[in-house]
């Protein structure tokens, strides 16, 4: 007995390798490095944040940074604001950050004396990437805070910011 079978042939000029499977070279891991400048005041700009406490806020700031992965380079500020340097993990959203942050730092604010009970972050925040080549120069800006702000005060620096990252604002929503 005889079979005959017919055999039909695609012939396909440069293949894709992703229609193989087998020769895909993949990426093997995520690599991520995004550094960010956290900005960010108590509401209504309220001059809340003094010694002992500012320097114990800002462990605690940090300490929240680094367990949610997004290591800290420095955590500063003056008396109405906070200014954080970290470095972004690659497992969660900005807007996540800083609402871990900031939720958890005000409850924990309002536990270090009765004139902190109605403690609160203003609603907003700043987050502006940096350079890598840059983290020097902003890391000896936020550690010469009370220096800055004895000439400059918060909203004209958050103004500053805004314009230098080209970040169209209406100041009537910006402040709160």
């Amino acid at each position: 007995m005889i079979y005959s079978v017919w055999v039909k042939c695609i012939v396909i000029i440069n293949p894709s390798p992703a229609l193989f499977g087998r020769n895909i070279k993949t990426m093997g891991q995520s690599l991520v490095k995004n550094y960010v400048h956290l900005v960010f005041s108590t509401k209504y700009r309220q001059h809340f944040i003094h010694a002992p406490v500012e320097a114990e806020l800002h462990r605690y700031l940090g300490g929240i940074c680094n367990n949610l992965e997004c290591p800290v380079i420095i955590v500063g500020g003056y008396t109405d604001h906070i200014h954080i340097l970290c470095m972004l993990s690659k497992k969660i959203a900005l807007m996540k950050l800083l609402e871990e942050v900031k939720s958890h730092s005000s409850k924990w604010m309002k536990t270090k004396g009765d004139d902190l009970y109605n403690f609160y972050w203003q609603g907003g925040y700043g987050a502006f990437s940096v350079n890598p080549s840059q983290v020097d120069i902003v890391t000896a800006y936020i550690a010469n805070q009370h220096e800055h702000h004895k000439k400059k005060g918060f909203q004209d620096e958050y103004r500053s910011f805004l314009k230098k990252y080209k970040i169209p604002y209406d100041e009537r929503y910006v402040w709160d």
